[in-house]
């Protein structure tokens, strides 16, 4: 026949651990538009008495490693911008960026390798920032929360002079991780370098970043001990769960998602020949010396993906 437990009155704890799916599981996160979070429940029958349940919130995190071949890429971008007005043309203002990789985490500074020409007329101010996008999809339809995490200023560069950057920092601040496989919610990072040009629009690149949990160990981290290796800085779990989110948004307003995808660019996007070394900026790309990115280990770690939960109690 069936058991039954006999609890007395008091206080009883049943300590267990969940074992996670093997199938891929979503990162955690709460964002502008919508959430993906994850609960333990537990339920305790009674047959004299109405069920009595409780439930816990539970953090997962889809583990990125920044070692991997895709992530250790260098991104190079190049544009120019001719400034002037209806009659006159004062010159161009050319921007060239490039950053060592495309992956990175939580507490890293990012070094950019930048140089600057400006042939205009005018003074101009070249800045770096990190825009984090959210993408929310439902039913066909997009809607998208574009913010800027961090942000750097350089100097003021005057008409016929140039600036270089060589290895300038911008740290990333506490930011939830990359999400890119969920199917209805993405969370995208870029890398902007542009300049704010006095009468005439503002001249941006944008490079990719994939932001990951489990850091790049270089040659020089050979002698650490393992935990400090595979440290992941968690401060962006406390900017999860807001007290009353906002409301999902009316999918009827939006725009379709071809629509969107003719405007808004995916990250990380197809390999194009502007980062081979087939394509027509090149030529100046090639006067534009940057620093070799540094040297990585071939760590490759799996960390586990076994949760522990915490007792749940009951109260008699």
């Amino acid at each position: 026949g069936e058991e039954s437990l006999i609890l007395l009155d008091g206080r009883h704890e049943f300590p267990f651990s969940f074992q996670l799916p093997q199938e891929p599981l979503v990162t955690s996160f709460t964002g502008k538009y919508g959430s993906i979070q994850y609960y333990v429940k537990a339920i305790l029958e009674r047959p004299a008495a109405p069920d009595q349940s409780v439930q816990t919130e539970l953090q997962v995190i889809s583990h990125i490693d920044v070692s991997s071949p895709a992530l250790l890429t260098p991104v190079l971008r190049s544009q120019e911008k001719m400034v002037g007005c209806w009659f006159f043309t004062s010159g161009p203002v050319s921007l060239s960026a490039k950053i060592e990789r495309k992956g990175y985490c939580n507490g890293e500074a990012i070094p950019i390798y930048a140089e600057i020409e400006n042939c205009s007329s005018r003074l101009i101010v070249p800045k770096a920032a990190i825009f984090q996008t959210q993408t929310y999809l439902a039913s066909g339809k997009t809607k998208t929360f574009r913010q800027m995490v961090a942000n750097v200023r350089g100097n003021h560069i005057a008409s016929g002079s140039t600036d270089t950057w060589n290895g300038k920092t911008l740290k990333i601040p506490p930011v939830s991780p990359s999400i890119l496989d969920c199917c209805i919610i993405r969370v995208e990072y870029s890398l902007a370098v542009y300049i704010h040009i006095p009468g005439a629009k503002k001249l941006m690149i944008e490079m990719p970043l994939v932001i990951g949990t489990i850091p790049c160990i270089g040659f020089s981290s050979r002698n650490s001990s393992i935990t400090s290796q595979f440290s992941v800085d968690m401060s962006w779990l406390a900017l999860t769960m807001p007290e009353h989110p906002e409301a999902p948004p009316n999918y009827a307003d939006v725009v379709s998602e071809e629509e969107f995808s003719r405007h808004v660019p995916t990250y990380p996007p197809p390999i194009d020949c502007e980062e081979q070394l087939c394509c027509p900026v090149f030529a100046y790309i090639q006067e534009f010396r940057f620093q070799p990115p540094p040297l990585y280990s071939e760590i490759d770690p799996h960390p586990t993906d076994v949760e522990e939960i915490q007792p749940i109690s009951f109260m008699l």
